[in-house]
């Protein structure tokens, strides 16, 4: 029998990594979560509901976080829209601009699900390889002629970020909307929020997950003029935001100090291991994001062996690189036991 519409049976989709429970013995260094907690502030907004919160139905606009970002991000309430995390503000842009006789444009290697939301909405897909470097390829992006082109700055797995010219240029040039993808951008030196003031088609997306310890929550936001928002609210699903993640987001954006702390020492973590790693024989290049790409002749078999002993990271397998591994940034001490993993392995 015939479940599905003929799209649907084309569709690979999404396979997430495994869950595991927070109690695990496992060294979780695959999924590019934050290896601390959520701030103390964070946490004490939950004592603080009561059923009320949950008898109704939430604010649609999410107001009380957009009025926090605004403070931290620099920009108008209104210049921000909130989402069941960044996925959720990619699928409603997808909808929202993408259309069968203009493609969906993004370089390549990057992040995987903007191939499958753009399959799930049947548009058509234009994949363009990065340049010598991981330069910008923007004269093949302007020439794809997109209905939307997403960039992801700091990109994964690469962790290599877009300089702010390069990025500039492409707005300047580009048609459609210009989505750029800043998950991991609180451990990069710089943003290009400033593009957002200027060009009118360009929206600039964050999340919680990664610097602000809720990747649980499912809280993501852009941030964009009026105009392009107006056109996103009419596909976006009136309560796709709860009351609860709502709260908590508006508390965690608001407690700066504690999170610039945990980033800072993401940053200092994430130099030690790099140079450890090459020492161990990888190649590893400067990454802007909370994790590295590491190089060996034989990860395959490093991340076989490294699971066997409780450890995972992630083998890379885009355009046919088997040769890769990415590796999240934990805990000092759970990189010692990484390291000395590996150091047996080899």
């Amino acid at each position: 029998m015939q479940y599905f519409q003929p799209l649907i049976n084309t569709v690979a989709g999404h396979n997430p990594s495994p869950y595991l429970s927070p109690e695990t013995s496992i060294i979780k260094l695959n999924s590019n979560e934050n290896p601390y907690p959520p701030s103390p502030q964070t946490l004490a907004i939950l004592k603080t509901l009561d059923g009320e919160w949950l008898r109704r139905y939430p604010d649609p606009y999410s107001q009380e976080f957009c009025q926090a970002a605004a403070v931290v991000l620099g920009v108008p309430p209104d210049w921000i829209i909130v989402g069941n995390g960044c996925d959720d503000l990619l699928s409603i842009v997808i909808r929202a601009c993408a259309d069968r006789t203009r493609p969906v444009v993004y370089p390549t290697p990057t992040y995987g699900l903007y191939h499958t939301l753009a399959e799930l909405c049947g548009v058509p897909i234009v994949e363009i390889g990065y340049d010598t470097r991981s330069s910008l390829p923007i004269d093949k992006i302007v020439a794809a002629q997109g209905a939307l082109t997403l960039i992801a700055s700091p990109n994964s797995p690469s962790g290599h970020q877009i300089p702010l010219a390069e990025l500039h240029q492409l707005a300047a040039r580009v048609q459609g909307v210009l989505v750029i993808d800043e998950a991991y951008v609180d451990f990069a030196a710089g943003s290009a929020l400033s593009l957002v003031k200027a060009y009118e088609h360009v929206m600039v997306l964050r999340t919680l997950s990664k610097g602000y310890s809720l990747a649980g929550l499912r809280f993501g936001f852009g941030i964009a003029q009026p105009p392009l928002l107006a056109g996103l609210f009419k596909v976006k699903d009136s309560y796709g935001v709860d009351a609860i993640a709502t709260r908590v987001a508006a508390a965690a954006i608001a407690d700066q100090p504690y999170t610039q702390a945990c980033v800072a020492q993401i940053k200092t973590d994430r130099k030690l291991l790099s140079v450890a790693l090459k020492q161990l024989g990888f190649q590893v290049p400067p990454s802007q994001g909370n994790f590295v790409l590491a190089t060996h002749s034989d990860a395959q078999r490093l991340h076989n062996c490294l699971k066997n002993q409780g450890i995972w990271v992630r083998p890379i397998h885009q355009l046919g690189r088997t040769h890769q591994l990415r590796i999240t940034i934990g805990t000092p001490d759970q990189h010692q036991q990484l390291l000395k993993s590996l150091s047996a392995i080899l």
